[in-house]
């Protein structure tokens, strides 16, 4: 992320919090430059596995531009998908665990990393989320250990 597109990121995460400012000084005042935010009111997040997650990503970032926002926690090994609100309470997938309405999410500023917490794709600012139908479809081409077919040049 370019660091002119964080400050914009910033401000579109910030307002999922009940006061958008206090969140964007809190992201200044962390050492770790994380903060928690409340899902399922901007986006919910749907946490795969690492390597599930990470095949996933990987077949999302060949068919779909851009992909959104994903955050990963390296060091519990496990990747997060921001999908739209109330996907993570009709979302049934052994082994994904939704965060909607009534969880809180620890995000690190855009474009710096937090620690294990880092944006593997981190928000542009414009709202766009991963698409539910797009991630399951994704997330069946990676579990089933089908390569995905190398991008055309054209």
């Amino acid at each position: 992320m370019s660091e002119t597109g964080a400050p914009d990121a910033a401000r579109w995460l910030a307002a999922a919090a009940p006061d958008a400012g206090t969140c964007l000084a809190e992201w200044g005042r962390n050492p770790l430059g994380v903060t928690l935010l409340p899902a399922g009111r901007l986006w919910d997040v749907l946490i795969m596995p690492g390597e599930l997650g990470g095949r996933t990503y990987e077949v999302l970032r060949l068919y779909m531009r851009p992909v959104g926002p994903v955050l990963g926690d390296l060091s519990a090994s496990r990747i997060g998908f921001f999908v739209p609100p109330g996907t993570a309470a009709g979302w049934m997938a052994t082994g994904v665990r939704g965060a909607g309405r009534g969880s809180w999410v620890l995000v690190p500023y855009p474009g710096r990393a937090a620690g294990g917490v880092r944006w593997i794709c981190p928000p542009d600012g414009s709202g766009t989320l991963i698409d539910p139908v797009a991630l399951e479809l994704a997330m069946h081409e990676a579990a089933a250990g089908h390569e995905p077919a190398p991008e055309q040049g054209g």
